[in-house]
């Protein structure tokens, strides 16, 4: 691949939302985390919710903060690099991403100073209402972005007018025929890297605070950890079922991807899949392939002698990098069934009320924190490599998409972009790292009473707070 200016444009919007993505799949499923604690407490009024709900919405404070400012990015890039993609698709693009700040973030915005900062100012049902609106506003994220997306790769409800896609009908254009497909295999996917990373963080104060922590802070750490054991136990499987359904729907509307992730070249009956191999794009063929006869049309056409188009099918200049694709899709089905494997084991851990004891576990539970967020990385190429040669799929090609720049320009600001993005958020993953070591901090007796929205309380400083959690578990 030659580094022109198509691929560094490429290349800098690839690593841009690549750091994007990692914040909105984990407050995705944190802000419903957040209404389900303080729902909990409301009806139980167990102090180790309300615990919980304070330690874990500064870190949802940080996260969408975060997300915010890695997603302001992305949309300037449709201007610089990506303007011949917005003057023929403007008018289907641009009103979906308006929709979702109309709805969305002004819903975000609008109920998250209550959620952050009402605690001691606002009545608990004020209270929240505020955080089920913020959970609802991620989601209504979710919808309109993942419709735009889904509309690129599955286009339909538009015709074409003087080379510009224009809306013929909105509901076909928003409700695309990938799209409900990709809405519940991304908001799952959301919801178990938030569980994974709740998981991970009660497993390791499972582990390495025990002797350290009082009754309150070792019960913390307990119930976070059930509810994501809980959690993945449950959600994991379906899953796995949402995503064979969205594979089913890929082969009939992008077959040439399904070729490439499963490495298949020549059309067969009664394919067989492939667990290894290296796929050779010059070559036209998959080398040292290590297969299972006929499992591959078992499992993509639900037949036995079900049928499976090649590679060769389509035009070299049509067909998608199985190079890549090929291994990013496996490595997302692995972690998908390593997370099947640590739910159900969970599962037989209570069963035998060891779940608190098992120590491996706790070691296992802890490596698969960063899980959830490589599964989508790997889905999200898998997702995006798999469309290409076309931006929108089979109607406007890449190259005819990228603006008319010099390759060294978008190096350049490519080049900050790293910089930039490392520093800052390096500092910032580091700071939420801190944050999830020192854990919940319980109110200590001699402290004023901060029994939830609606008790007065010395008034504090956004940063202060976080920053208090943190000297406090020194």
């Amino acid at each position: 691949m030659e580094l022109d200016a198509v691929l560094l444009a490429r290349l800098q919007f690839a690593f841009t939302i690549s750091f994007h993505i990692l914040f909105p799949s984990f407050t995705i499923g944190l802000a419903s985390y957040l209404a389900v604690l303080e729902g909990l407490w409301l009806k139980t009024d167990r102090r180790v919710y309300r615990d919980l709900y304070r330690f874990w919405s500064k870190i949802f404070a940080v996260s969408f903060g975060m997300g915010v400012v890695s997603g302001v990015v992305m949309s300037y890039q449709f201007g610089t690099n990506w303007s011949r993609l917005s003057d023929s698709a403007g008018n289907i693009l641009g009103p979906l991403l308006s929709y979702e700040v109309l709805t969305a973030f002004f819903l975000e915005a609008g109920f998250l100073g209550i959620m952050l900062f009402g605690w001691d100012r606002v009545g608990r049902g004020l209270h929240f209402f505020a955080t089920c609106m913020v959970a609802i506003g991620t989601l209504f994220s979710a919808f309109w972005i993942l419709s735009a997306n889904s509309w690129m790769q599955t286009p339909s409800g538009y015709e074409i007018v003087d080379g510009r896609f224009q809306p013929a009908s909105w509901l076909a254009v928003i409700f695309n025929p990938s799209f409900p497909y990709r809405l519940v295999h991304m908001t799952l996917a959301a919801y178990l890297t938030t569980a994974f990373a709740v998981g991970a963080v009660g497993a390791w104060h499972l582990l390495y605070r025990r002797s350290r922590d009082n009754a309150r802070q070792l019960d913390a750490a307990r119930v976070m950890f059930s509810m994501a054991m809980w959690m993945a136990a449950f959600v994991a499987p379906i899953q796995i079922l949402a995503g064979d359904m969205h594979g089913l729907n890929t082969l009939e509307h992008q077959p040439a991807k399904i070729a490439a992730m499963e490495g298949h070249w020549e059309t067969s009956q009664g394919a067989p899949l492939l667990l290894f191999g290296l796929p050779d794009m010059q070559r036209e063929e998959t080398k040292w392939a290590v297969e299972v006869p006929r499992l591959g049309s078992l499992i993509l056409t639900h037949e036995w002698n079900g049928t499976l188009r090649g590679l060769k099918e389509w035009p070299a200049d049509e067909r998608p990098n199985a190079s890549i694709i090929f291994w990013s899709f496996r490595l997302m089905v692995a972690i998908g069934v390593t997370m099947m494997l640590l739910g159900l084991t969970s599962l037989v851990l209570r069963w035998r009320r060891r779940l608190y004891e098992t120590r491996w576990f706790h070691t296992f539970a802890l490596m698969m924190g960063p899980s959830g967020f490589l599964a989508v990385l790997s889905g999200w190429v898998t997702t995006e490599v798999g469309r290409q040669p076309w931006v929108v799929y089979g109607q406007l090609r890449t190259a005819n998409a990228v603006s008319s720049v010099q390759a060294v320009h978008v190096a350049i600001s490519l080049g900050l972009f790293l910089a930039a993005y490392l520093i800052v958020f390096g500092v910032g993953v580091y700071y939420l790292l801190r944050m999830m070591a020192t854990g919940p901090v319980p109110q200590l007796a001699d402290q004023p009473q901060t029994g939830g929205p609606g008790q007065p309380q010395q008034p504090m400083r956004p940063i202060s707070a976080a920053l208090d959690s943190l000297e406090a578990g020194e």
